[in-house]
């Protein structure tokens, strides 16, 4: 049987699976490839939404390993789609930046947080601006209203997550876009 796997190769074995998925009528990935980060938003982001998951989870054990005083188990589940709709601003508000020269992007995501007694469901949202540079995009700025803990109380105050888990995350996977090494998928039905 090694034989014969191997004889297949990679390539056979990945077109068995897709083969063997649609046969149960779900949605296949088609061959991907690396490529530079696209300079349409609507691609990027949703790109970005399904990747950032494992991207925010693998901050999240960094965090962990460097601080084991934490009893709290977090995990990201899923991103939301993208919403593109802005906000109006003004040049003159409190910002960091040029309102007028970043794109605002908002999604949400389902975390589960684990402590020694029980599981929680949390949905925080998120306010994500983006600018393209002649280098490609980054983060300009990252607001998050998180899930309060208690199902009871209302969600906390917005705060800026730019150097929080989603933050770092978001700005990992755009330094990973902009080097070419994620890999733009397309759902085949």
């Amino acid at each position: 049987m090694v034989k014969n796997l191997q004889r297949i190769g990679l390539s056979g074995l990945s077109g068995l699976f897709s083969l063997m998925l649609s046969g149960y009528g779900l949605p296949v990935l088609a061959d991907t490839q690396p490529q530079a980060c696209p300079s349409d938003l609507g691609v990027l982001t949703t790109q970005l939404l399904a990747d950032i998951p494992s991207y925010a989870n693998r901050v999240i054990q960094r965090s962990h390993r460097n601080d084991r005083s934490v009893n709290l188990t977090s995990y990201v589940i899923v991103a939301g789609k993208p919403e593109f709709e802005p906000l109006p601003l003004k040049k003159s508000q409190n910002l960091p930046f040029d309102p007028t020269t970043a794109e605002q992007v908002f999604f949400s995501t389902l975390q589960r947080q684990y402590s020694s007694d029980r599981a929680v469901d949390l949905q925080n949202f998120y306010w994500l601006f983006l600018a393209e540079t002649q280098s490609g995009w980054r983060m300009v700025l990252l607001y998050a209203r998180l899930a309060s803990l208690d199902k009871n109380d209302p969600p906390l105050s917005p705060i800026d997550n730019t150097e929080g888990v989603m933050g770092q995350a978001i700005r990992l996977w755009l330094r990973d876009c902009r080097a070419g090494a994620i890999r733009f998928s397309q759902v085949v039905e």
